[in-house]
């Protein structure tokens, strides 16, 4: 007629494990996901950072060396604010591309 204490004691027990299941799935899993997004977020950002900036210095040393001492004594700052302009350009394009992105996610996904 009523049930046995061990069968409510079962129940409890799958309850309980069932609840720890669930909220282990629900928030260790997508932390974990999180963590690893972030983590190759990160590194990508620092090796395009790097990329970007070992670029600067080669156009700044191309610069110099490759105009035939057009830009040397007085016109020396020249290549310094080519570089500074350029880099600037690549940051304004980027801040661009992440603004457009913020105001409409998802397009231009394929």
């Amino acid at each position: 007629m009523f049930p046995s204490a061990t069968t409510i004691r079962d129940t409890i027990r799958d309850l309980r494990d069932l609840l720890v299941s669930y909220a282990k799935q629900e928030t260790i899993d997508p932390l974990r996901q999180l963590g690893r997004y972030l983590a190759f977020g990160l590194g990508g950002m620092a090796l395009i950072t790097l990329g970007v900036l070992l670029l600067g210095f080669a156009l700044l040393r191309g610069l110099q060396t490759m105009t035939g001492g057009l830009l040397d004594g007085f016109w020396s700052w020249v290549p310094y604010l080519v570089v500074l302009l350029a880099l600037s350009g690549v940051i304004a394009f980027a801040m661009a591309r992440i603004g457009r992105e913020l105001d409409h996610p998802g397009e231009g996904d394929l």
